[in-house]
């Protein structure tokens, strides 16, 4: 089993917001299941640059966090659908906001990043 290294810090709440969404493909999958993307396969399709063990291990921590719910269906082959929970439903309007800043400052950053 794995051990973290290093301490969990928890001293302010960006410490607890970097701890529950760091994790590269985080935030696009809690994008995707709001916009009712809710299948692994589904979200494997939208998010193709990322392995699916990656996914599988980021969605586990997305459960485990509270953010999302997993439903296993008892039916063959194994069908599981995730949903925001009311924890995760409350980072939508950040995500929102953090994209508006993107949209905002694009010509900017774009130049800073292709560059």
């Amino acid at each position: 089993m794995y051990q973290r290294k290093t301490p969990v810090t928890v001293e302010c709440g960006l410490h607890l917001f970097m701890e529950v969404m760091s994790g590269k493909w985080k935030i696009n999958l809690v994008w995707c299941v709001y916009n009712k993307i809710i299948r692994p396969g589904d979200l494997q399709r939208k998010i193709p640059n990322a392995t699916r063990r990656v996914l599988e291990g980021q969605l586990k921590q997305l459960v485990n966090h509270g953010i999302f719910s997993k439903k296993t269906y008892d039916v063959k082959p194994p069908m599981v659908e995730y949903s925001l929970t009311e924890l995760g439903e409350s980072l939508i309007p950040i995500i929102k906001s953090t994209a508006k800043w993107g949209e905002d400052n694009r010509d900017k950053l774009e130049k800073l990043i292709v560059n």
